[in-house]
């Protein structure tokens, strides 16, 4: 197993490229989170749709070729690790394949972890309770099942560790009718495999906020920006679409600024209780959603730059106070949610340039840690 570094990144990571029955049904023939993207438009003057991938293009997951180059890729802007979506339903997985493929074959050479992506998978595309495609039901059975299928991937050489334990995080921890429960048994079963223990993550994701992750038996808890939740959705939303001169009855999106959520982050208070930074090169669900879209304006790559490296700093200060010895983390969101307009893989417009914000801003951090 790979233990985390002095400035560990991670970058969640979608492996939904590569077409499965289920979504054949659910979407048509060959559907892939491409068949979105393509399709996206442009929804005001400047307004940058659709993404459109350079290095790689639109590639399929089933070719090992693509993610060894996604590796290197990673690896050479400084990220230290994937976070590959992990879907089980009862005992039912989706969207494994690429995973399966890297652990049997032993490549990439690069660290990761999993993230239980636990919400129902819906036609909205919202993970909520109406138009359910595949829907979750919890138990103590099925946490007992899910954990043994996980052993073979913690116990890879390539998992990622802190302290000698698997990182495991889970995506949407409000949804488990009892945590704490939930957390022990897995806990326990990974140490009778003979695992040190388990390092659990619990995703502040769709407005879920904790008040300590400890409490619920959570080692720690995970920034996932854009965090609802601290967004001045008005002011912003209307503001910008007057600047647009855009506004009209019929339109839908939510329009906001990118620095001012990249200020607000980098001006939050550190958290009382362990919970990583997370980061992202920018947001836009268009190509998901043709009505109530989110869209996040003028992103830039120095702004991107100035707040991982705060997050860096942010995350060795978290890392002093409450686990002492060991290195700080820092998730970013995402290497290729390209549906939602997040990808540090590189696309026509932007090529290399947020790749290389990330370099120069781990260059930055280990150059001010040699100095001190």
């Amino acid at each position: 197993m790979s233990e985390i570094g002095p400035s560990t990144l991670l970058a969640f990571y979608l492996p939904q490229y590569h077409p499965i029955k289920e979504n054949d049904e659910w979407w048509g023939p060959g559907f892939t989170e491409w068949t979105n993207v393509v399709k996206a438009e442009p929804q005001f003057p400047g307004h940058y749709q659709p993404h459109v991938p350079s290095d790689l293009g639109y590639y399929d997951l089933r070719d090992p070729e693509v993610r060894e180059r996604q590796a290197v890729l990673a690896s050479e802007a400084g990220v230290n690790a994937f976070a590959y979506y992990h879907y089980w339903f009862n005992g039912r997985r989706l969207l494994e394949r690429p995973v399966e493929e890297i652990l049997a074959s032993g490549e990439p050479e690069f660290p990761f972890i999993l993230v239980w992506a636990n919400e129902n998978w819906t036609r909205r595309w919202d993970g909520g309770e109406s138009k359910i495609l595949m829907g979750q039901h919890y138990s103590a059975e099925d946490d007992l099942e899910h954990i043994r299928a996980l052993l073979p991937a913690l116990s890879d050489r390539r998992y990622l560790t802190r302290d000698g334990k698997p990182i495991l995080a889970i995506y949407r921890s409000s949804l488990l009718p009892d945590p704490r429960a939930t957390t022990e048994l897995w806990r326990a079963e990974a140490e009778r495999s003979g695992l040190p223990g388990l390092y659990l993550l619990c995703i502040e994701s769709a407005g879920d906020k904790v008040s300590d992750p400890r409490q619920l038996g959570f080692d720690a808890a995970v920034e996932f920006p854009p965090s609802w939740a601290d967004l001045p959705w008005k002011p912003l939303r209307f503001k910008i679409r007057r600047s647009l001169r855009w506004f009209n009855s019929r339109f839908s999106h939510h329009i906001l600024r990118y620095d001012n959520m990249a200020n607000r982050a980098m001006a939050k208070p550190d958290p009382v209780y362990p919970r990583w930074p997370g980061v992202t090169p920018g947001f836009d669900n268009t190509a998901r959603r043709r009505r109530n879209a989110t869209i996040f304006v003028e992103s830039s790559p120095d702004t991107y730059q100035r707040w991982l490296a705060s997050a860096l700093q942010r995350s060795e200060r978290i890392a002093n106070k409450f686990e002492p010895g060991l290195a700080g983390m820092v998730f970013i969101n995402a290497w290729n949610e390209w549906g939602e307009g997040n990808h540090l893989e590189p696309d026509q417009q932007h090529g290399h340039t947020f790749l290389n914000a990330t370099k120069q801003a781990v260059e930055q951090f280990n150059t001010a840690g040699e100095s001190e």
